[in-house]
């Protein structure tokens, strides 16, 4: 899900049909960011620098290194910027279709994210 942080609108959706990892979906799509767009994700789209240098994911501990001060500080100030995406899905998530299994037709699933996405722009956007 592609958000506008000053309008808080869900500016575009990207899905996959079955259990496919989060950052699948956005290599799969034909949308392409504009390079000067910041792009702020959480830990499962990592990796996503080489495709949009403009990026930003959390640092990760390996798992003989921990984190330094500095990458923990980086990291909490990267989720208090993302916490607008967390809040968005919370209000996408009030419709059961997106919070469960769904059980309609795959073709549809499409259609339905963007219409509860077109719902929540005119609902909870300003």
């Amino acid at each position: 899900m592609i958000l506008d942080r000053k309008t808080r609108r869900v500016v575009g959706v990207a899905f996959a049909p079955g259990k496919v990892h989060d950052f699948t979906p956005l290599k799969r799509s034909d949308a392409r960011m504009i390079p000067e767009i910041l792009f702020l994700g959480d830990g499962g789209f990592q990796g996503v620098q080489k495709l949009h240098p403009n990026s930003r994911t959390p640092k990760k501990k390996s798992k003989h290194h921990s984190l330094t001060r500095e990458e923990k500080a980086a990291n909490r100030e990267l989720a208090r910027q993302r916490i607008l995406a967390e809040h968005v899905i919370r209000r996408l998530k009030v419709f059961r279709i997106l919070s469960e299994r769904y059980r309609n037709r795959r073709k549809r699933y499409g259609l339905r994210f963007t219409l509860i996405a077109a719902l929540y722009n005119l609902e909870y956007a300003s």
